[in-house]
C-alpha cells in the first residue's frame, strides 16, 4: 500500500465515519512538487473534525518523517492534542479504523 493510497482510503473511511478531512495537496511546479504554504514546513497530512480534532501523518512502510514532521508532532503532543503516525500497518490491524469509529 502506497502512502498516496492510503491517504485516500483513510479519507474515505472518515467521511464514511462523519469526519471533516483536510489534506493540503502538492502541486506541480517548475522546481517540482511544493505545497503552498505560510508558516513551518512539516504539517500533518490530515486534519478530521468530528468531536475531537485528530492529526496524522501518513508514510508508506519505508517511509521516514523530517525533523519539521517531528517537530510538529512534538508540539502537537504537547499541546495535549491528538497525533497519529499512521502507516500501512495501522490500516490492515484496524487501529485507524478503531480511531475514526
Amino acid at each position: 500500500m502506497t502512502e498516496d493510497e492510503l491517504l485516500n482510503a483513510t479519507i474515505y473511511l472518515a467521511s464514511l465515519c462523519g469526519w471533516l478531512t483536510t489534506h493540503f495537496r502538492a502541486a506541480k511546479t517548475d522546481k517540482g512538487y511544493r505545497t503552498a504554504i505560510m508558516g513551518n514546513k512539516g504539517f500533518p497530512d490530515l486534519v478530521m473534525v468530528r468531536e475531537r480534532v485528530v492529526y496524522a501523518e501518513l508514510k508508506s512502510d519505508k517511509g521516514r518523517m523530517t525533523h519539521d514532521q517531528m517537530e510538529w508532532s512534538r508540539r502537537l503532543i504537547d499541546a495535549g492534542q491528538e497525533w497519529y503516525l499512521w502507516r500501512p500497518a495501522e490500516w490492515l490491524d484496524g487501529s485507524i479504523e478503531r480511531t475514526l469509529r
